[in-house]
């Protein structure tokens, strides 16, 4: 690692207009990082040629005068992602092969401004997942870890799905990383290896050419060092796309502009329902540490209630996985990926999906075929998304007395790779915070906030208005600056 690889997006896009260095240099440093930490499997394909290829276009356009808002910035891409000519795969192995022809909208506008590819990273195969250890891969190790990188003392996830774009960051291997957040994939990662996620409104960020888990829940974000930083990345990825129907047709404001400061007079909203039973002791006194934080800033805190919370969890293990067994169908070995062969192709179709997916994309593919099925539509998929309607409501009713609302990330700091492989419940409870998010289609981000008592990372989440990224951000900032969260992790101590 170096100090070009411990800049924020803001500092390097500063010292590139100041010629303290080149785009092909930031773009080595990275390069070598990206080396560097393989011992944590974060990246599932590295392009360093085409890194430094587009490296040396950047220096080309900036002596032009002609430098995008993230010219020379090199990133990392969730493998969910479709990039054309390069392996997408989704964490599976059902995918193996696939090259696209095609870039996905999100990426194509991060190439326009300009910015730098390094690889793809590590995720749970299709996004399903908190710990990013199910994909065909293998899984993630978080830089986190106590310990020299492959002796560790203990090996700690980097949450997920998206914990390959959270470790890059959190391990100086990139600026910056596209996520996906579906349930919490992009917040939960962040809040567990010390590093700014944020997810858009619903519609805000096309998700064509993302590959698909819950359509209705999928959504883009950026996943950065600082909220600054979210801003700048932010702006680039938004915006409206023909080719994504549930893309929204309206302006992207300059997001980074939006940080002011000032938040004076906002009402923080504080849910007496996300007081859970479990919550540890840590974790309430740095809620209440938020609070106290945004209050010094003169923001007022206001309890509400949002009574539907408690059936969050279940609607939305009904419907992402019936959505998911819908999406899915399509990998039958006909098209792209993997084919297996079987004696008919009913066989086939068997001996490829069997072999293709992981367990934990089975047991979702089940769950949802089952609650979609004639005799169970009712009494499950039609309720789950009566309750999703009214969790919907709640935060309307919500946000006529505050602005944002405050809540921990997580209910706890990471854990142990192989601590809640085989409880999935569990395993689902460690996004207990963040799914009703998602049901509602509201803007949500991470910040960190401080470390726990095992030395590991603590987020706090910030909820939002739709399409108020601004007012998200600018609170963001607030809380950021009074955590001031300078702490890296251990092998870089």
């Amino acid at each position: 690692m170096t100090a070009l690889t411990h800049l924020t997006m803001a500092g390097a896009l500063d010292g590139l207009a100041k010629k303290e260095f080149t785009a092909v240099e930031l773009a080595e440093a990275h390069v070598r990082a990206v080396e560097a930490v393989r011992p944590f499997n974060i990246f599932i394909t590295e392009t360093p040629e085409a890194a430094l290829s587009m490296a040396k276009a950047s220096d080309e356009r900036r002596a032009k005068g002609e430098a995008g808002p993230m010219d020379g910035l090199p990133i990392a891409v969730k493998d969910l992602f479709c990039t054309k000519g390069v392996a997408t795969t989704a964490g599976s192995r059902i995918l193996d092969g696939f090259k696209p022809e095609y870039e996905s909208t999100v990426t194509s506008r991060l190439w326009r401004d300009g910015a730098v590819m390094l690889g793809k990273v590590n995720l749970d195969e299709f996004a399903m997942g908190s710990a990013t250890i199910t994909a065909h891969q293998g899984e993630t190790v978080s830089p986190w870890s106590p310990g020299a990188p492959g002796a560790w003392e203990k090996r700690v996830v980097a949450g997920g799905s998206s914990g390959g774009s959270a470790a890059v960051i959190a391990a100086r291997a990139a600026l910056g990383a596209t996520g996906t957040d579906t349930g919490g994939s992009i917040r939960q990662p962040a809040g567990y290896t010390g590093t700014v996620g944020i997810k858009p409104t619903y519609g805000r960020c096309s998700r064509w050419g993302i590959v698909a888990y819950a359509s209705s829940l999928d959504q883009a974000g950026p996943m950065t060092r600082t909220v600054e930083d979210a801003a700048i990345m932010l702006r680039s990825m938004c915006g409206f796309d023909p080719k994504d129907s549930t893309s929204v047709d309206m302006p992207v404001p300059d997001f980074r502009a939006a940080l002011t400061g000032d938040i004076r007079g906002l009402r923080v909203g504080i849910p007496k329902e996300y007081r859970v039973e479990g919550l540890s002791a840590e974790i309430a006194a740095l809620w209440e540490q938020g609070i106290a934080w945004l209050k010094e800033a003169g923001a007022e805190p206001v309890e509400i209630s949002l009574p539907h919370t408690k059936y969050a969890l279940a609607a939305y293990y009904i419907i992402a996985p019936a959505e998911a067994s819908s999406n899915l169908a399509r990998y039958d070995g006909v098209r792209y990926g993997l084919r297996v062969e079987g004696g008919n192709l009913k066989e086939m179709y068997e001996n490829t999906r069997g072999a293709g997916f992981g367990k934990e994309v089975q047991r979702r593919i089940l769950i949802g075929t089952y609650v979609l099925s004639a005799g169970y539509y009712d009494a499950y998929y039609n309720k789950a998304r009566q309750v999703r309607t009214r969790i919907k409501w709640d935060f309307d009713e919500a946000f006529k007395s505050c602005d944002v609302i405050l809540t921990p990330t997580a209910p706890s700091t990471p854990f142990a790779i192989g601590e809640k492989m085989d409880d999935p419940v569990q395993m689902y409870l460690n996004d207990v915070f963040t799914v009703p998010i998602n049901l509602a289609g509201l803007p949500a981000m991470s910040i960190p906030a401080g470390l726990g008592a095992d030395g590991l990372p603590l987020g706090l989440q910030l909820i939002g208005r739709p399409f108020d990224e601004e007012t998200l951000l600018r609170v963001g900032q607030v809380v950021e600056k009074a955590a001031d969260f300078t702490a890296v992790p251990p092998f870089m101590a």
